[in-house]
């Protein structure tokens, strides 16, 4: 009997022992998972595969990337929303995350009580382009021709207020232009679509188009940033061209709210170590993306000021809510 219960109190010793060393694990000690809200082949998706590839060096564990594209982003945002908050499990997203409660009647999540930053992975100016069928060579003679077929001409986006949808509809707001809006599941899906000449426009990112305007496949005819790209000297701003209007795109990663401070600090160095990569940040710089590091705390500060001024935008565009 003695025997026994040695062996039952040895045993429960060795559990609660084997348990509290994993418990005791230090982050990550298992792979480290980022959902993307869009189909692969957009900017979004690019700038998360790149600093994924980095941030799994610092972090000594896989960084897989996920795509989930439809439901104009919400599939992905309420999904990480409702993940373990260990940090395993991240958002990958850009603006459109602030904006979208304010275009959906139950969205599913609030952007600020379900969701804790870690950081941007870039900011930068977007791109507004054309198919090289178009006829048009600069964005003057494009503004005529929109002007002169009011709601005939058609733009893609990435979906409904999502970035290049909001950044699209801005620009088309202020200069007092009317085309159809078509909706795709990311950026990268429109893209064949505006390069086959079946949509006019597209306002997109340096980084996923880069390629087709070098090949001669997208035509760039402005840039929604206050002083032209380097790397594009030749892309006048919408200023230049008379439409009084900027836009800034930042992509960044999210973790759903409760994710122990510690963790965040963890991945925040993570992201810290890949976005200070000499190849990586000279390759975004060419892009035209800033990839200067903020902390979490500067990042919360940010977004939820950006939440709070959605609230205006949206009332701005008169954007309906379904």
């Amino acid at each position: 009997m003695t025997k026994a219960i040695a062996k039952i109190i040895l045993g429960g010793v060795f559990v609660c022992t084997s348990m509290g060393a994993t418990a005791a694990d230090p982050f990550p000690s298992k792979p480290v998972r980022i959902v993307v809200p869009a189909a692969a082949g957009g900017a979004l998706d690019l700038t998360t595969r790149l600093v994924a590839q980095k941030m799994q060096e610092n972090l000594g564990q896989p960084v897989v990337v996920e795509n989930k594209p439809g439901g104009d982003t919400l599939i992905a945002t309420r999904l990480v929303k409702s993940a373990k908050p260990d940090g395993y499990t991240l958002l990958s997203s850009a603006n459109g995350i602030t904006l979208m409660p304010q275009l959906k009647a139950d969205p599913g999540y609030d952007p600020i009580k379900d969701f804790t930053g870690i950081g941007f992975m870039t900011r930068s100016p977007l791109l507004i382009e054309v198919g090289s069928g178009q006829p048009d060579q600069t964005l003057t003679a494009f503004m005529d021709r929109v002007r002169s077929n009011p709601d005939k001409l058609s733009y893609g986006h990435a979906g409904f207020g999502t970035p290049p949808h909001i950044a699209a509809a801005a620009f088309l707001h202020a200069a007092k232009l009317h085309m159809l809006s078509i909706p795709y599941k990311g950026n990268g899906a429109a893209l064949p679509d505006v390069i086959g000449n079946r949509v006019e426009m597209i306002v997109d990112g340096f980084i996923s188009s880069h390629s087709y305007i070098k090949s001669g496949m997208l035509r760039p005819l402005a840039i929604t940033s206050e002083s032209r790209l380097p790397s594009l000297p030749d892309v006048p701003t919408l200023k230049e061209s008379g439409v009084d209007y900027t836009y800034t795109l930042w992509l960044g990663l999210l973790a759903p709210s409760g994710t122990p401070p510690e963790v965040v600090r963890r991945l925040s160095d993570a992201l810290r170590f890949a976005t200070a990569d000499k190849e990586l940040n000279e390759r975004f710089r060419s892009e035209g993306s800033d990839p200067s590091f903020v902390t979490p705390a500067a990042f919360n500060d940010y977004y939820k000021e950006e939440v709070q001024d959605m609230v205006q935008l949206a009332r701005d565009l008169n954007l309906p809510k379904d």
